[in-house]
């Protein structure tokens, strides 16, 4: 059975069966053993049950267990029909998955890969793959049998359906299709390595020089406005040496610039940007999360946002930081329910763990009207939420001509000085800038005085599907209401006796308010607000390079990196305080590279590249990238013929509309494309040379995506319908997932992250969700767009 199929592939028991059928021919067990003494021939067919073959015994254990269904649990006819539709949509995904890979072929080098040296065996196996894949939905059709114990393959599916829809599914049949494959090239000594080196449940030995310590961690919790963030910075500013990580690169440069003001050398780290002292030798650090220095000792080590833990896609970052700061005092600033979690952890470590409480200063209300569609309900001191660049800059030009009053403007990749300018314009009451516009990036403790949280909408695109804000994305960004005076602007500029007469310790008594600009979405709005999350149950990992190189190294070369990720996911060991963080985008990124000549380190570390991988032009960046890494050579700026530099050549004001509308994106992409540029040249210094030139490019490129920006106009019907095209599809997106998978699509494991879905470190909110969205700003004709799902599951 083993040599057979192997342990890893975990298929439906049922599967075994399939492909075994036609070759073995079970007889049925005696009534009566046969004693232990007798020697006859007959003996052989009277084993006990664990001396039984394991194909035999799994056949007989899934003969009970069907036997037990049908007495006791009947399928119903709404969830028969429900997954016999998913079946359809998984048998259509399978079969495209089957034209992209391409027909058999001597040459086909991943077919080789995989053992199919022959289009016979190519066929057999493909059908035998379908057998599997057909008895594993009528187990959970006929049976009801779904969970990932009885029937991994049908779970591990609509998983990746719930979380990914067709684009996930079909990603997890291409892992499924090549596991099933490879069953029978993995020795049972092959899979008991595997499984050592997946071995992911003490991460903390990772850190052997922090476990040496004796750490005093201080976890300060409390809503938004509490002051806990407040305190922490103090005993930062207090200590001789330290380090702030925090989630955003604008948060990573309010602290610089902080300290910088107060005469303290700092530097500052993120993936695209690093300005050391020259003239120091100890100096603080301030950085994103995931670049925290973890071989530096120091007093004192503030984490903020510590929820970001249970991230899917970034959580892994806040573990290593927690695990591996080797500070005395390592404080946590962060939400609530992550109480249970980090004390579980410092159990684990021997660290000492003090938890300090704290409550919001003043009171924050949900409104019982929404703004409605007309702007000249705003209040002096409102901030409008949106989630991407194209809304914002739609919703200024909205605003001021409605008001006749100025607008500021504040989201994560705005330049330093520029976002510090336009938050001192807003947050001065002696000026006509009485609105704001931000991104939810102002939920993660940017400090600006707003009055009242309007959220433009209460569903995004989260660049998968359509869905509602979850409850802590609200409390986060609708938590920033009734801030009107900041310690921290009154720190920075020296005045302590302000900074005393404000600071997070006074009673500042006005209340914060939150509405919304639609009735539909202020009732979300207020669902969240007076509910609570979930407590975190556990914090977000992924296997460090070196596991994934001597994990790696067990395979052929031929083999995709991305089985070897898949197999590593699917094998992995954890214990229940540890998640593994989601792999969808390392999987992408490793099948870009997979035509390359790279070694696993380097892999490795183009794996965590800000990437984006949706478009074609980002793919094509990142295979020139990974060209010049693997051939040490062609990486300066003017070499590379996939960054667009003529895009800076273009007069903007000489195009039409739907010309500019296309400019604007075409800026967008070589504003990613210098960003990963700049991002290697910290980790490739010999080989992406024009560091300098890069930063200066970006400058420049970042000016006239500003300047098209400000091009937009706003038009309140079809931002109306932009709205309600949005609950729509969240909607739809909703009954989909219960018309194919029922009340049970529940049981994937979809995890509630913090505050925003972050498509690269330090988390800077797209130029657009999606390409509608530059639709509905800027003055261009429409166009229509295709529904990707399959139109059978669609209609209904």
């Amino acid at each position: 059975m083993n040599a057979l199929l192997g342990q890893a592939w975990r298929c439906p028991r049922s599967a075994v069966l399939v492909t075994r059928r036609f070759r073995i021919k079970s007889s049925k067990p005696p009534k009566k053993p046969a004693p232990r003494s007798s020697k006859t021939a007959s003996d052989t067919s009277v084993r006990s049950f664990n001396d039984l073959p394991a194909d035999e015994q799994l056949r007989r254990r899934l003969n009970d267990r069907e036997k037990a269904q049908r007495r006791t649990t009947p399928s119903e006819p709404a969830l028969r029909q429900r997954y016999d539709e998913f079946y359809d949509l998984t048998k259509h995904r399978l079969n495209h998955l089957l034209w992209e890979l391409g027909q058999w072929d001597p040459e086909h080098r991943e077919y080789r890969a995989f053992g199919l040296h022959t289009q016979e065996s190519y066929y057999q196996e493909i059908s035998f793959f379908k057998e599997a894949l057909k008895r594993s939905f009528h187990l959970a059709s006929a049976l009801g049998m779904t969970s990932r114990t009885d029937n991994p393959l049908f779970w591990n599916l609509r998983a990746a359906f719930i979380k990914g829809d067709a684009a996930g599914l079909t990603k997890e049949l291409r892992y499924a299709l090549q596991t099933f494959l490879m069953r029978k090239q993995f020795s049972k000594s092959t899979t008991e390595l595997h499984l050592r080196l997946a071995d992911l449940r003490f991460p903390y030995e990772w850190f052997p020089a922090t476990r040496q310590l004796q750490r005093t961690i201080h976890l300060h919790v409390g809503p938004t406005n509490s002051g806990k963030t407040y305190n922490a910075l103090k005993a930062l500013e207090n200590a001789k040496s330290g380090i702030y990580a925090g989630p955003l690169r604008l948060l990573a440069h309010e602290i610089y610039t902080r300290f910088t003001a107060k005469g303290k050398s700092c530097a500052l780290i993120t993936g695209e940007e690093q300005r050391i002292p020259e003239d120091a030798d100890m100096f603080f650090r301030s950085c994103t999360v995931e670049m925290t220095p973890l071989n530096w000792k120091v007093d004192v080590a503030v984490i903020d946002e510590i929820q970001m833990i249970a991230d899917e896609h970034r959580g892994w970052a806040w573990t290593q930081a927690v695990l591996g700061c080797q500070a005395k005092e390592l404080h946590l600033c962060g939400e609530e329910r992550v109480v249970d979690l980090i004390q579980e952890l410092c159990a684990r470590l021997g660290d000492k763990c003090i938890v300090h409480r704290y409550q919001r200063l003043n009171p924050l209300l949900p409104m019982e009207q929404a703004v409605g569609n007309d702007f000249k309900n705003l209040q002096k001191g409102d901030a409008v939420i949106s989630f991407s660049r194209v809304n914002l800059h739609s919703l200024k030009a909205g605003i001021e001509l409605a008001t006749g009053r100025k607008c500021a403007i504040v989201y994560g990749s705005l330049p330093p000085e520029t976002r510090a300018a336009q938050a001192a314009l807003f947050n001065d009451p002696n000026n006509d800038y009485d609105f704001l516009v931000a991104s939810d990036a102002i939920g993660m403790g940017l400090n600006l005085e707003i009055k009242r949280v309007v959220f433009e909408s209460a569903f995004k695109f989260d660049g998968m599907a359509h869905r509602p804000l979850t409850i802590p994305e609200v409390k986060q960004i609708g938590g920033r209401a009734g801030r009107y005076r900041t310690a921290t602007d009154a720190v920075r500029s020296g005045k302590e006796e302000e900074a005393a007469a404000t600071s997070a310790f006074s009673k500042w008594g006005a209340p914060g308010f939150v509405t919304a600009m639609d009735d539909q979405d202020l009732v979300v709005i207020r669902k969240h607000l007076q509910n609570d999350a979930k407590p975190i149950a556990a914090a977000g990992i992924l296997p460090p390079s070196h596991i994934i190189e001597r994990f790696a190294s067990l395979f052929s070369p031929d083999i995709p990196l991305a089985f070897v990720l898949s197999r590593l996911r699917e094998m992995a060991r954890l214990s229940s305080s540890f998640s593994m963080c989601s792999f969808g985008e390392h999987l992408d990124i490793s099948d870009v590279l997979k035509e390359f000549d790279l070694s696993i380190y380097d892999r490795s570390v183009l794996l965590t590249a800000p990437v984006s991988l949706r478009e074609k032009s980002q793919k094509d960046i990142l295979r020139a990238f990974a060209w010049s890494i693997a051939n040490l050579s062609g990486g300066h700026l003017l070499e590379i013929p996939e960054i667009d530099l003529e895009a800076l050549d273009v007069d903007a004001s000489q195009l039409d509309p739907q010309g500019q509308k296309n400019y604007l994106l075409r800026l967008e992409g070589l504003h990613k494309a210098v960003t990963l540029y700049l991002w290697l040249s910290y980790r490739y210094r010999g080989v992406f040379v024009s560091q300098k030139l890069a930063f200066h490019v970006k400058s420049l490129v970042e000016e006239k995506i500003t300047s098209c920006l400000e091009a937009a106009d706003y038009e309140a019907d079809k931002q109306q319908r932009r709205r309600e095209m949005l609950r729509r599809q969240a909607q739809s997106h909703s009954k989909k997932e219960e018309k194919l998978l029922g009340a049970e699509a529940e049981e994937a494991p979809v995890a509630e992250s913090g505050p925003g879905l972050w498509d690269s470190e330090g988390h800077e909110e797209p130029l657009y969700r999606e390409k509608k969205e530059v639709n509905a700003a800027l003055p261009v004709r429409a166009r229509r767009t295709t529904e990707s799902l399959n139109s059978r599951v669609s209609r209904g």
